[in-house]
């Protein structure tokens, strides 16, 4: 399974913006072929940060998501929202397995 963790800090201004815009992206993620998880967390203590939890299949469903109309929308609606450049780091997934198709 190929699995990215990605590391966001949002301006505190734009939080609340930021969440709704990665809700859509949420959505239309878990509906891809080859996604497994797509879980957007918020830091308990600093709301500012998140991580999104990025789970497919394989390396292309995983590309396949950065071609889609939902990421294309969040990627350039979250843009200004950033206090940093996000940071994806890529992970293999061992446990649990990629469900079956």
């Amino acid at each position: 399974m190929h699995v990215t963790l990605v590391e966001v800090r949002v301006k505190p201004e734009r939080v609340a913006d930021f969440i709704a815009a990665s809700k859509a992206n949420h959505e239309g993620s878990i509906a891809e072929p080859g996604n497994c998880r797509f879980d957007i967390l918020q830091h308990a203590q600093d709301p500012c940060r998140f991580v999104l939890y990025e789970a497919y299949r394989t390396a292309d469903d995983a590309a396949n998501h950065k071609k889609t109309a939902h990421y294309l929308t969040w990627r350039d609606t979250v843009a200004d929202m950033m206090a940093e450049p996000r940071v994806g780091v890529p992970y293999v997934g061992r446990f649990p397995a990629a469900p079956r198709s």
